[in-house]
């Protein structure tokens, strides 16, 4: 370049497209200048390892058509509540054994944070086999109880997603492809299992849910006939619902079609009581709906499609559809959101429950622009969750042509999770979830966004690397 026309360039506004820290483009600013910053960080936080790996991934023909495999099977699931049944007769490994299933991916008793613990010495307690809440707690302690992951069963519960062999359950069948799911039922809010509680009126209501609330719906459910789920979610998400965090349509619909036949039974009355008084009611049944339509899409060698993610408290996990039943574990983020008054930071919980399985396959935080009132329960703004479910479309492999989003223009919402987009493109999967105190039976005492940590993506698409070259 000449001295003239140097000079000329620098006589000339000065407009600067910005990389890197934004301190920079303040400074800049700050001198008068004109500033388009990117928000650019180094892919997988500049692992040189993980960046080779995604290289060799990114174009592989044999994970396209993975993906295109497992994607479809996804999109062709037709989940069905086909009826209310017990833990025990649907799981064979609870079937005669002391065995409890849990939220999340794996962990041991003394790993376990508050909530959890507490929920699985109530369920001790409600299954007979400790006559009180601290012998409870020595028999977990000592080893006399297993305890597993719901997803290791076909199955998922909220936050410590405690599902104990007398406990009834939601069964929810794939009709497109024959698998089932299951999900225990929800108890409403305040003082509940799921959040650690173990009083005596929590396990109670526990009674009264096996022994007057699941006969009694399934006695409707054999009167009304099977429902299907996916028309009912997608009509909740055109409602105001994004059928995680926020229930309050579907659970109406579902009682809507229930109604009827309830109200025609001994014990429908009080059924209905129960379910009108619940928003959060049919979330279980959401939860269930994907997990059955996740694993239709799972087990499809190659694939890099993420068909789980769940959280325990303490470990947020993921899977792959092409990597089998292997965990892929990081520490859990921090929940970024709204807390009750008299709570804080110091008094949550890590991130906790299968209710994430809802974002995996697409809604709860991925259709927050169908949702727009979640806001004011999770914190941000309306244009806050559009910009949430937009982002996801980055790292999906399609839109669920089901799930539509209003607010978007009738666009289906962001589904089918790619774990190499994830990392590729520095964008985690976002979630909306509550906040558990840490302390067990306290309960809930916020709810925000979290998102998935990078860590898991990184270390899944080590081992699809890895069973490539196999």
């Amino acid at each position: 370049m000449s001295i003239q026309s140097a000079n000329s360039l620098f006589q000339q506004p000065l407009r600067v497209l910005g990389l890197g820290l934004q301190s920079f483009s303040d400074n800049l600013t700050d001198a008068g200048g004109q500033v388009l910053h990117l928000a650019w960080q180094p892919v997988a936080e500049g692992d040189d390892a993980a960046n080779w790996t995604l290289a060799t991934l990114l174009e592989n023909p044999r994970i396209q058509a993975a993906n295109e495999q497992a994607m479809q099977r996804y999109l062709d699931a037709q989940p069905t509540l086909i009826g209310v049944s017990v833990a025990s007769r649907e799981i064979s490994a609870l079937n005669g054994k002391r065995r409890i299933l849990h939220a999340g991916p794996p962990i041991d008793w003394s790993d376990m944070c508050g909530p959890m613990q507490g929920a699985i010495a109530g369920a001790i307690v409600f299954e007979g086999w400790a006559k009180d809440v601290d012998s409870a707690i020595d028999m977990a302690a000592r080893g006399d109880i297993a305890l597993e992951p719901c997803h290791h069963y076909q199955a998922v519960g909220p936050m410590s997603g405690i599902i104990s062999p007398s406990m009834p359950v939601w069964v929810v069948e794939n009709r497109a492809h024959g698998n089932r799911a299951f999900c225990n039922f929800n108890e409403g809010l305040g003082k509940v299992l799921r959040f650690g509680a173990n009083s005596d009126d929590v396990l109670n209501r526990l009674r009264w849910m096996g022994d007057v609330l699941a006969p009694t719906l399934a006695a409707a459910l054999e009167r009304c006939g099977e429902i299907e789920l996916k028309p009912l979610i997608a009509q909740a998400l055109h409602m105001g619902d994004e059928c995680h965090n926020r229930n309050a349509a579907a659970s109406g619909l579902l009682f809507k079609r229930l109604a009827p036949t309830l109200a025609r039974l001994d014990r429908g009355p009080e059924v209905l009581e129960f379910i009108a008084a619940n928003d959060h009611f049919f979330l279980n049944l959401s939860m269930a709906a994907c997990k059955v339509m996740l694993d239709a899409a799972h087990g499809v060698p190659h694939s890099t499609m993420v068909t789980v993610m769940a959280r325990n408290g303490v470990n947020f996990g993921i899977r792959l559809s092409g990597t089998g039943d292997r965990w892929f574990q990081a520490p859990a983020n921090p929940v970024n959101g709204l807390f009750f008054p008299g709570y804080g930071v110091d008094d949550a919980a890590a991130d906790l429950g299968d209710s994430a399985i809802t974002e995996t396959a697409g809604i709860g935080g991925f259709a927050m622009a169908a949702s727009p009132a979640i806001v004011k329960f999770v914190g941000g703004t309306p244009a806050d969750a559009i910009g949430h479910s937009m982002a996801m479309q980055q790292i999906t492999l399609t839109q669920h042509p089901a799930f539509t989003l209003p607010a978007l223009n009738f666009a289906g919402s962001a589904a089918c999770i790619d774990a190499r987009k994830v990392v590729d493109r520095n964008i985690l999967p976002v979630i909306n979830t509550g906040i558990a105190h840490k302390q067990a039976g306290v309960g809930q005492i916020g709810a925000g966004i979290t998102t998935a940590p990078l860590a898991c993506f990184v270390s899944a698409l080590s081992a699809i690397a890895g069973n490539l070259e196999e």
